[in-house]
Formats: C-alpha cells, sequence, structure tokens
C-alpha cells in the first residue's frame, strides 16, 4: 500500500494531492472580497507592501523598451495594474492564477480602467507554467506562495520561465521580529482576524485558513535556501513591518 505524501492545510494535515482543491475553495470563496480580505490581513498596510514590490519590480518608465512581467497568483490585478501605472508604454503584464473566480474579477477591474489592452488574465497553476523558456522579465508573486501546495515546483518553474538577467519576487506574510509586537501580532491574527472575517463577509473558516498558513510558512531564511536551490542567485530578503512580512529577491544569472 502506497502512503500518500502529506502536508498542511490551516492547522490541518491533508494528502498533497488534496490541497489545491481545498485553497481553491478558499479563494473562491473571497473573490469578489478579496481587497478587504487584505485589509483585515493587513490593517490595511498591504497597499504599501505591494507600492514596495512594483518599485522593486522597477519597470522602464521613460523607454520604449518592452518590458514583460508575469504576475502569479495575482488574479484581481493588484500588482499588475501598480506595474503598468509605473511603466513606459511597452510595459505588459500577464497575470497567471489557478483560480477562476479571481481572473474573472481581475479582467472586470481590468476593463474598467481601461487597461485591458495591456494586462492578460489566464489561468494556469505555478507548478506547471503554460509559458516557454526565458519568456518574462520579471516574475512576482504577492501573498500566495504560501497556498501553492508544492512550492519548489513553482520556484523552479518561476526560474526556467524568465530570461537571464530577470528577477524574482515575492512578497510574503511572515515572522514578526520585535519583542513585544510579536505577542499582539499572533493575537490579532488567531483571534481577531477570523472573527472580523466572519463579521464582515459571513466566512470564518477562510480567514481561520489563511492564519494558520502563514504561521506554517517557512522563516525568511529557510524560504531564501528554497529560491537558492531553484536555481536564483544573489539571493536577499527585506523584513518589513517589524518582520510581519518579507520581501524575497533572486536574480537568474
Amino acid at each position: 500500500m502506497t502512503t500518500q505524501e502529506q502536508t498542511h492545510f490551516g492547522d490541518q494535515t491533508v494528502p498533497l494531492a488534496e490541497k489545491q482543491g481545498l485553497v481553491d475553495e478558499v479563494f473562491h470563496s473571497v473573490a469578489r472580497r478579496y481587497d478587504l480580505m487584505n485589509d483585515l490581513m493587513s490593517g490595511g498596510l498591504h497597499r504599501a507592501w505591494k507600492d514596495a514590490l512594483v518599485t522593486a519590480v522597477n519597470p522602464p518608465h521613460k523607454s520604449d523598451r518592452p518590458f514583460a512581467l508575469l504576475d502569479l497568483a495575482g488574479g484581481t490585478g493588484d500588482i499588475a495594474f501598480r506595474t503598468i501605472e509605473a511603466g513606459g508604454p511597452n510595459t505588459r503584464v500577464t497575470v497567471c492564477d489557478i483560480n477562476a473566480e479571481m481572473l474573472a474579477v481581475g479582467r472586470e477591474r481590468a476593463a474598467e480602467r481601461g487597461v485591458d489592452d495591456v494586462v492578460t488574465f489566464e489561468q494556469g497553476n505555478a507548478e506547471e507554467l503554460p509559458y516557454a523558456d526565458k519568456s518574462f522579465d520579471c516574475v512576482t508573486i504577492a501573498f500566495g506562495i504560501r497556498n501553492v501546495p508544492r512550492i519548489q515546483k513553482a520556484l523552479g518553474e518561476a526560474h526556467r520561465v524568465l530570461r537571464h538577467g530577470g528577477r524574482f519576487l515575492c512578497l510574503e506574510f511572515s515572522s514578526v521580529d520585535v519583542p513585544g509586537l510579536d505577542k499582539i501580532y499572533d493575537l490579532y491574527s488567531q483571534y481577531v482576524i477570523p472573527n472580523v472575517g466572519r463579521a464582515v463577509t459571513g466566512d470564518r473558516e477562510a480567514y481561520a485558513y489563511l492564519v494558520e498558513s502563514i504561521r506554517k510558512f517557512p522563516k525568511p531564511k529557510v524560504f531564501a535556501s528554497m529560491i537558492e536551490e531553484a536555481g536564483f542567485r544573489r539571493v536577499s530578503f527585506t523584513s518589513m513591518t517589524g518582520g510581519v512580512v518579507a520581501m524575497h529577491s533572486g536574480w537568474k544569472l
């Protein structure tokens, strides 16, 4: 009898093959309230963190040089729209997300903003990207990597589709490293976020999963080692807001 490989889903242990479906259900539930979800999870700070990510992406904004960004798990378009606004006329963004409901929200938002000609929304799995080798100048993922069942496969795929000299950037919730703040944040995330999520959206379990997924995610140094293992060089990370979030960076050299 073959033993199924196990992984975590919040505070549960589940077969690895089942995790993606469970995660899909969470984001199906919150797709139309995703911005609100992020505000609840971060106290509104996710907007500043995403702006910092786009600053690191640094799309060429004073030239006509083509620039292609692949944003993974960014279905509602937050990173895409910020990048288009910051970039020049030949900046293009492909948003790849496994969740159809999230992508539908992103397409609607792109049409409302009049940028649906420069932002493309495509359904795909970060573990098996439907793109050719060396297709993109930059790959980003913001608050999505911890929901990928096979993180190492996704990192390898990000490396594969990057051009030489391209950069991988990842924003993810991390480990608070300020004494005192760590206990406050722990209480806030464990008790306040799920209950506020229930009060505002009627879905406590989705928020409880998201909090637990943060707790289970590798510590910054461990995750940096995983990025290096995928082939990236000059790997680094920057803690933000006392370690609530970390921005990870790696280059394909």
